[in-house]
């Protein structure tokens, strides 16, 4: 394990280099500059901007020198808030969109493994087609259409729910959370579903049936660990998308996380605040997908006879 572990962190180091170089490439070509959308300023003033950021040197040696700091874990100054560091802004903003992504996970897995454990008992019926079918136009909905509509109906409408804010008025974190979750709750319902199925047709579940074990214990205490293996493989990458994802959601329900910083970094080509963001939510989804992958090989004793074989 330990050498499956170390091999997948020296790949995740190229993967990396490959994000932060096209990164830096595509926002160096954008056009405009980080001071081009001030007020006008003295020729000299600009000069003096551009040397404390060092963008007055060559583009390969401001691309080397930014390697350096991120090897270090400097992600550099902010261009548009003097004397506060992308680490400082990151750290700041972190926090909120990691409880909005921890409970947009809840809403996919309890609503999602539900989902498709129902499916799965009845496939080919009505119980399994209507889930599924609900699933799919999870799939299709994008938060930004999800979003309004949740607002239009239960906070407009209905008035049950706030549509903005962040610990501020009960319940403001039901709505985002279901928006920002739908749409992984649908992908882990058809997960739930195919791995249930392949589960369910096992002979060990024919025998239990046989000795007349009741549904529902064949399903939480024999089919459920195994039957959720791909799930648990989707798990990893889905938080990392989440926490990236919620960047629309974040703007949509005025919530002050991370998300405003690197929506606000776009527009004021704020070179840094937009590397380093991009940098980071990479590290998480390689980190992550890590995770995913030792949980599937701890849940699969395949897969773990597989690592070791490999191992030997």
């Amino acid at each position: 394990m330990v050498r499956f572990v170390l091999g997948r962190i020296l790949q995740a180091v190229p993967v990396l280099l490959i994000v932060v170089s096209i990164t830096f490439i595509l926002v160096h070509s954008a056009p405009g500059g980080p001071f081009s959308a001030d007020k006008a300023v003295p020729a000299e003033v600009l000069e003096a901007l551009e040397a404390q950021y060092n963008l007055d040197q060559p583009l390969w040696q401001q691309y080397l020198s930014y390697l350096g700091d991120v090897l270090r874990g400097d992600l550099g100054p902010s261009f548009k808030y003097p004397g506060r560091s992308v680490n400082e802004l990151i750290a700041s903003g972190l926090p909120t969109t990691a409880e909005l992504g921890f409970y947009a996970m809840l809403v996919a897995v309890v609503i999602g493994v539900i989902a498709g454990v129902i499916a799965s008992m009845r496939p080919n019926t009505l119980q399994d087609y209507v889930p599924m079918s609900v699933a799919m136009i999870g799939i299709c909905m994008p938060s930004f259409l999800l979003g309004p509509l949740l607002v239009l109906i239960f906070g407009i409408h209905l008035e049950w729910l706030p549509v903005s804010g962040w610990n501020q008025i009960p319940g403001d974190k039901i709505l985002p959370a279901i928006t920002l979750g739908t749409g992984y709750a649908a992908y882990i319902a058809r997960l739930s579903r195919g791995g249930m199925l392949e589960v369910l047709s096992q002979d060990y579940i024919r025998t239990a049936r046989a000795k007349g074990l009741s549904e529902f214990i064949i399903i939480g205490k024999h089919a459920l660990r195994g039957g959720l293996i791909p799930v648990v493989a989707f798990l990893g990458p889905a938080f990392a998308g989440l926490l990236g994802g919620s960047f629309v959601v974040e703007t949509i329900f005025q919530i002050p996380g991370l998300g405003r910083f690197y929506v606000q970094a776009a527009f004021n080509r704020d070179y840094t605040m937009i590397l380093g963001t991009t940098v980071f939510f990479a590290a998480l989804i390689i980190f992550f997908n890590l995770l995913s992958d030792i949980l599937a090989i701890w849940l699969n004793p395949k897969l773990r006879q597989q690592v070791r074989g490999d191992a030997e």
